[in-house]
């Protein structure tokens, strides 16, 4: 994950990687990574979760306006099917 990354990063394309294990991230260092604590198999949420699932879309898209600094892992602290996710309404950029 973190060469393909990087080497599209290379190319002059932003680039940010969901991750499910810290450790494994922090030995390739991706230029930018979201890493979410949830069960292997649902990288981006629970099926039919779709709040879950854009939320977490969201969440990585910001990481790419956002992170300057490459290796950055960002976590934002979702607790698995105990979290209220918010609706695309409600989301704003560069805040």
């Amino acid at each position: 994950m973190g060469l393909i990354a990087r080497t599209i990063e290379a190319a002059g394309i932003p680039t940010v990687t969901i991750i499910g294990l810290r450790e494994i991230a922090e030995r390739v260092r991706p230029p930018r990574a979201v890493h979410l604590k949830w069960p292997f198999g649902h990288p981006l949420g629970e099926p039919g979760n779709r709040a879950q699932q854009l939320s977490a879309i969201h969440y990585a898209l910001r990481a790419l306006y956002e992170v300057r600094e490459p290796g950055t892992i960002l976590e934002p602290g979702w607790a698995w099917r105990r979290q209220e996710y918010s609706t695309p309404h409600d989301w704003t950029m560069g805040e």
